[in-house]
């Protein structure tokens, strides 16, 4: 694999604006790997600092990963984009079995940790929870539609969501991410791919579509609908699956009149929450026909309430499915990351 590596590093089809590290000059950056930022299946992150005095993020992959999968994948990847609502990557090392990532340093975190109630975090008013949605979706609409290949994401959540010092949101993470022709509609997967509570029902039922960018939609919408009810969408150990399935619950709260938030709020913020939550309903349509582009979600989010429908009541999954129509998973719980992420089929390739 590392042999692939180096090919795939020294091959001419890409254009990467990366600076590549010694594993030496790795750990003058991160002093030793002293500074822990985070650690997930992946392997681990460490605050690190060039000689220019650019704080970064060092991704140290785990050895066992030795396939090489998430590192040319991020490298290919994020590695040939700017944009101010992606992460940006700054450069690599490749020794061996050790491999790293260097990102721009993302001082306030994750996502995750300002949109779920817990002790210690740091709440956001609703006017940053939208402008950090909004951030989002043109990260997204980015990668779908504003580079020479479309990049397709597969792992939009709140915990690859990450936010710089003005908590302006960009999307990071894209190891599980596949490059395709802009041209292509439809593309190829032979195992599901993803964070269960975000996958696109189509990653699971052939029945329903193809997959396509529209997946990535689906977990925008499945992500925006957290950010509105600051909560989990899917509750595991809920007994009954009416208490499961949070976007039912709230879309007949909007349906019904009833207001989202019980907190005291202006007019315009309950304006706000509830063009979110229409925009949310219609990006986890089941079907992904029947889903917008996330060009057309940047509109919506952009546009007067008013101007808004609202879509029909969304389903978690098709009212008839058979055994036949299931799509073959590669273990649904096990993990990349503290999430739980559908694993990569063996036989995976980069596709250039």
């Amino acid at each position: 694999m590392y042999d692939n590596i180096e090919e795939f590093l020294q091959s001419r089809d890409h254009n990467l604006t990366l600076i590549r590290y010694s594993y030496l000059e790795i750990k003058k950056i991160t002093h030793g790997f002293n500074d822990k930022l985070g650690e997930g299946g992946y392997g681990s992150v460490y605050k690190g600092k060039l000689r220019s005095g650019r704080f970064t993020a060092v991704k140290i992959l785990r050895k066992e990963k030795a396939n090489g999968h998430d590192f040319i994948n991020e490298v290919a990847t994020i590695g040939r984009i700017h944009h101010c609502n992606v992460v940006q990557l700054i450069g690599f090392s490749v020794e061996g079995s050790k491999r790293a990532l260097i990102y721009e340093f993302m001082p306030n975190g994750s996502l995750e940790k300002y949109i779920f109630s817990r002790q210690g975090s740091v709440p956001l008013s609703n006017q940053k929870i939208y402008e950090i949605s909004l951030g989002v979706a043109h990260g997204i609409e980015y990668l779908h539609e504003g580079c020479d290949m479309q990049i397709l994401h597969f792992d939009i959540k709140s915990h690859n969501i990450l936010l710089d010092k003005n908590f302006t949101p960009k999307v990071s993470d894209f190891g599980l991410a596949k490059l395709y022709p802009t041209n292509n509609s439809v593309v190829s997967l032979t195992m599901a791919r993803g964070t269960i509570g975000y996958m696109a029902p189509e990653l699971f039922y052939k029945s329903i579509g193809g997959i396509s960018y529209k997946a990535d939609v689906y977990s925008f919408g499945m992500l925006l609908m957290e950010m509105v009810g600051r909560r989990k969408n899917l509750n595991a150990l809920a007994d009954h699956s009416s208490q499961m399935y949070f976007p039912s619950w709230i879309y007949d709260q909007v349906n019904e009149g009833r207001d989202i938030l019980e907190d005291q709020v202006t007019e315009q913020e309950k304006n706000t929450i509830k063009k979110m939550t229409i925009v949310a309903l219609w990006c986890i349509q089941l079907k992904p026909i029947d889903r917008p582009s996330m060009h057309r979600v940047v509109q919506m989010l952009e546009a007067d309430i008013e101007s808004l429908q609202m879509p029909p009541k969304p389903f978690l999954v098709p009212q008839q499915t058979s055994n036949d129509d299931r799509i073959n998973m590669a273990n649904p719980t096990s993990s990349r990351d503290p999430s739980n992420v559908c694993s990569i089929d063996s036989s995976y390739q980069f596709s250039r």
